[in-house]
């Protein structure tokens, strides 16, 4: 028996090294049309084959220079987080069809008709994504009102419809 077991953990132990050396799976990358990140990465690349997913980090209504957008108004913030959204899947080779997934976090969801009035004019109205919503007391910063995270499924083969 315990050989069995000797002999079962070197099978083990290189089984987890290929697993651990497999990063042609999983690329983080920062778009350049997004500000730059501080500790973390704008989009995680999953390879699944025959498409690929993007796993988009909360986008905030900062501008590519990191500047706020839309101080106090929450329908203009979240118009800026859908351009960072759109910039992101773009420039990862999709386009706004591609989102799967939102999940909003908002200090105020009250005011949740400014926030599918900015949605709506970026998703695919006729096919919304799944999507969550959560009221948060406040965010990383106290003048942002809402942080979107996405997620896009995009065909390796998209034609950008």
């Amino acid at each position: 028996m315990l050989m069995k077991k000797l002999l079962l953990l070197p099978v083990l132990l290189l089984s987890l090294h290929a697993v651990a050396q497999n990063n042609d799976l999983v690329q983080f990358v920062n778009p350049a049309s997004v500000s730059t990140p501080k500790g973390y990465s704008h989009a995680a690349v999953v390879d699944l084959g025959t498409c690929k997913m993007i796993i988009i980090a909360g986008q905030v209504a900062l501008d590519k220079a990191g500047n706020l957008v839309g101080p106090g108004n929450l329908g203009v913030q979240t118009d800026q987080v859908f351009r960072n959204i759109k910039n992101i899947v773009e420039e990862l080779g999709g386009n706004m069809n591609n989102i799967v997934k939102l999940s909003f976090f908002t200090t105020d969801v009250s005011k949740i008709t400014d926030i599918r009035d900015a949605r709506d004019r970026y998703i695919n109205t006729k096919a919304r994504p799944a999507s969550t919503l959560v009221q948060v007391s406040r965010l990383f910063r106290e003048d942002l009102l809402i942080e979107v995270e996405a997620t896009a499924i995009i065909p390796k083969d998209n034609t950008k419809k």
